[in-house]
């Protein structure tokens, strides 16, 4: 697919339409790592990885939604 770099602001970029976006599963806002390959002068822009859930807020969240339905876990045991 060939894209047009063009002028934003300042600066320059490429506009990535919907299609792009739902098919690298990317949406507004996402952070991307942007690797420019130095031999062939290629530019390859990935999804960061995943944030590592912090095992605290992990339990955090849980206790909290055990809380808010103590009754219904209660009727499922």
């Amino acid at each position: 697919m060939i894209k047009t770099i063009t002028k934003v602001g300042n600066s320059q970029g490429i506009i990535f339409d919907n299609a792009i976006m739902q098919l690298a599963r990317l949406k507004v806002g996402d952070e991307v790592n942007v690797e420019i390959h130095p031999n062939s002068g290629a530019i390859t822009i990935m999804p960061s990885k995943a944030a590592v859930i912090d095992p605290e807020k992990a339990g955090a969240a849980a206790k909290r939604l055990i809380g808010k339905n103590n009754e219904l876990f209660r009727r499922l045991s």
